[in-house]
């Protein structure tokens, strides 16, 4: 989930997108009383930015389309940035947090696996940025995405880092997505040059995993 040296226009237009949000700007095919509409906040690295393709093609706006589809008043922030890992992300959260957080999805880890960070590592910024989120909004429902370590780490890392994502979700009573990638990972068609990053199509696939788990938890705050 790394940057290309020289590609920092996804970080950038992430952070400006966040800008507008808390501006009181409207997503393209949000209601016009966003003001009153509870906020899903997107927080993750460049598969949450939309690495090399439109904003608009990443699946946090693919989830603002189905949301309005159905007629529903909640605003989809995307707090992605490329490159993150785990702890770039807990130091950036108390910005984020700025903004009011309905539901919280949380999508980092990716760049630790690449990286062969220890999973403890992983798990306890990864636990820090929750913390922080519930301290800050205590009845914000939290999402959290599985992502798998490359199978270059070997089989007892990966393992263990997968473990992460599952015991985050029990301990925090958060919904889980199991996979994020799930039917996009070693798709070549579904993916980019680097293998890593999905497409436009991918991230059509990708949003179905999110929706999946997402949907019941928005239905629960009363759509």
């Amino acid at each position: 989930m790394k940057e290309k040296p020289g590609r920092g226009s996804k970080r950038l237009e992430a952070v400006v997108f966040l800008l507008c949000v808390l501006q009181g700007a409207l997503w393209p095919g949000q209601r016009a009383s966003a003001a009153d509409a509870k906020v899903i906040v997107f927080f993750g690295d460049s598969l949450t930015a939309g690495y090399e393709i439109e904003l608009s093609q990443a699946f946090p706006a693919l989830i603002q389309e189905k949301i309005a589809a159905r007629g529903w008043n909640f605003s989809v922030v995307n707090a992605g940035t490329s490159g993150e890992t785990t702890a770039a992300g807990l130091r950036r959260i108390d910005w984020v947090l700025k903004t009011k957080v309905d539901v919280f999805v949380l999508e980092l880890g990716g760049n630790d696996g690449l990286r062969g960070t220890a999973p403890a590592v992983t798990e306890r910024d990864l636990q820090a940025i929750i913390d922080k989120t519930k301290a800050k909004f205590p009845r914000a429902r939290v999402v959290i995405a599985g992502i798998q370590a490359p199978p270059n780490m070997g089989e007892p890392y990966a393992r263990e880092f997968r473990q992460i994502f599952v015991d985050l979700s029990k301990r925090n009573r958060a919904a889980l997505i199991p996979f994020l990638l799930e039917g996009v990972a070693g798709v070549a068609e579904l993916n980019q040059g680097d293998g890593i990053h999905p497409t436009p199509e991918g991230h059509k696939i990708v949003a179905e995993n999110v929706w999946k788990a997402l949907q019941p938890v928005l239905r629960s705050l009363g759509p």
